[in-house]
């Protein structure tokens, strides 16, 4: 086999910002390379100088043996390249045969359209590859599975040989990421080349045949799946050793703090979202919701932390050792002792154009001990931030001065639970997403961090779309499945399952699709 993609010196400047740094990697035909690095290491850019979004500042590029120079998506299209975005380009109101066809009718002007040819060509797609349609159904009622396959099915109706994916399991549930494991396989036994982009580093393992790693816009290494092992790829990714999985010792939970009830949530549409929901939730441990997005998740936590929409209709109740919760304000559930890190810091937890300091000091500014007279102590507000710096290891320059803007997706999360796992008195934290575009090196602290706080006698509710993640720091498991948790898993089983983590991900996977 020859080789479908090489980068010669690719080198990608944004300003004085440089994205790519010299960058030479070669893609051999017919095998899956995955990408994987950090955020910000310059995975994205590079595949997006590859698919014609961008163009290089300097070096070269040769597709199937001929020097190319993109200027847009569509000169990488007709040269046989095609892209499957983390979020994918459908119009709900469409078929699936219309959004395969859409920007490709393959008519010329005011030709009719033969759906019937394109409905036969697409069949024979998804029959060779497994990819199994209703080619009239509209995309809006698909699952996120099936939305998936799709966008694979416009790749192979514009005969793309060369595919790139990025993070493609990101909404994905286990059994669906098995399905398109299988549809990747297939699409390489068939002649196409995969590069895939993911930060699953259990994934690469699993599916690539190549595995690349990039740190700071370079490629520092190239080395086959097949001899690979998650730290070394980890060490690879951040330029040391990490712990890849948290120390989560077995807990002895504590009376009961959060009990809620048969709880309902209808959109002011009507729309049911979370129906008859029911879980207790002890002191000095973790409760995880796992689920693939879309069940419920972000109104359950709407209704907790008083976040509900106007018009939303909540039935049931939630109980804070006696006192409900619903229908407060999120000020008056902070004062019973809730602590709440949402799904979104950028739009619910942080103010980007504020220092770090100041979004250290956020929802906890009115406590007396920061005041002297009728402003803040500076020198106080001062020593309580640089302790917070120096004990999440949060990387930032001046915090008096320095946007929390400026900070990594990883560094700004720390802030975040710098703040709300330190307030005064709190008894129950709602924990969301507590790692979503975090730095693999940043995980490990933040993990570590998750744990101690629950040592220290505070219960926690989790909700994370990574069941990885579920499964190491959870105490119990609720499997959420259209708004009503569908199984529990005991402390008892997620201590003796943990242990053999992929069998015990299919097993929640079958509870939550």
């Amino acid at each position: 086999m020859g080789v479908a993609v090489r980068l010669i010196g690719i080198s990608k400047k944004f300003g004085s910002f440089s994205a790519n740094s010299n960058i030479s990697l070669s893609v051999e035909e017919g095998t899956i390379h995955a990408l994987v690095g950090e955020n910000g290491a310059g995975k994205s850019t590079l595949t997006k100088i590859i698919y014609g979004i961008h163009q290089p500042t300097s070096g070269e590029m040769i597709i199937q043996g001929k020097g190319i120079r993109f200027t847009s998506p569509r000169d990488a299209i007709n040269a046989g390249i095609g892209m499957v975005h983390q979020h994918f380009m459908l119009i709900p109101e469409l078929t699936v045969t219309e959004n395969i066809i859409l920007g490709n009718e393959q008519s010329k002007l005011f030709q009719h359209i033969s759906l019937k040819k394109c409905k036969a060509l697409i069949l024979k797609n998804t029959e060779a590859y497994g990819l199994a349609l209703d080619p009239d159904a509209l995309a809006g009622s698909l699952s996120i599975g099936e939305q998936q396959r799709v966008e694979i099915l416009k790749l192979l109706f514009r005969h793309a040989t060369i595919m790139i994916f990025d993070e493609p399991t990101a909404v994905l549930s286990p059994s669906e990421t098995e399905r398109l494991f299988a549809t990747l396989r297939s699409l390489r036994d068939k002649g196409k080349t995969i590069i895939l982009i993911t930060h699953k580093l259990d994934e690469v393992l699993a599916v690539a045949d190549t595995v690349s790693v990039m740190r700071r816009g370079e490629i520092v290494g190239t080395i086959p799946a097949s001899s690979a092992t998650k730290p070394e790829l980890a060490r690879m990714m951040v330029g040391r050793s990490l712990l890849l999985r948290v120390n989560n010792p077995s807990p002895s939970p504590g009376e009961t703090i959060l009990s809620i009830n048969k709880l309902g949530f209808r959109t002011k549409r009507g729309v049911e979202k979370v129906h008859d929901l029911s879980l207790n939730i002890r002191a000095g441990e973790i409760y995880g919701i796992a689920g693939v997005e879309g069940n419920g998740q972000s109104e359950l936590l709407q209704a907790l932390w008083g976040l509900a929409p106007e018009g939303s209709m909540i039935s049931g109740n939630a109980l804070l050792k006696g006192d409900s919760l619903i229908g407060k304000k999120p000020a008056e559930i902070a004062r019973l002792g809730v602590s709440h890190i949402p799904e979104n810091r950028l739009r619910h937890a942080v103010i980007p154009d504020f220092t770090v300091s100041e979004n250290l000091l956020f929802g906890r500014h009115r406590e007396n001990s920061f005041h002297q007279g009728i402003g803040f102590n500076n020198r106080i507000v001062d020593h309580y931030a640089a302790a917070m710096i120096a004990d999440y290891a949060i990387r930032c320059s001046s915090p008096n001065r320095q946007p929390i803007s400026t900070l990594s997706g990883g560094n700004q999360q720390k802030v975040v639970l710098a703040r709300e796992l330190n307030r005064p008195k709190i008894s129950l934290l709602l924990l969301a997403q507590p790692t979503r575009g975090v730095d693999i090196g940043a995980i490990e602290t933040i993990h570590q961090k998750i744990i101690e706080t629950r040592t220290s006698g505070i219960a926690i509710l989790l909700l994370s779309s990574e069941l990885e993640e579920i499964i190491a720091l959870s105490t119990r498991i609720g499997c959420l499945y259209k708004g009503s948790i569908r199984y529990e898993f005991s402390q008892e089983e997620v201590e003796f399952k943990r242990n053999s983590e992929h069998e015990f991900q299919k097993e929640i996977g079958m509870y939550i699709t």
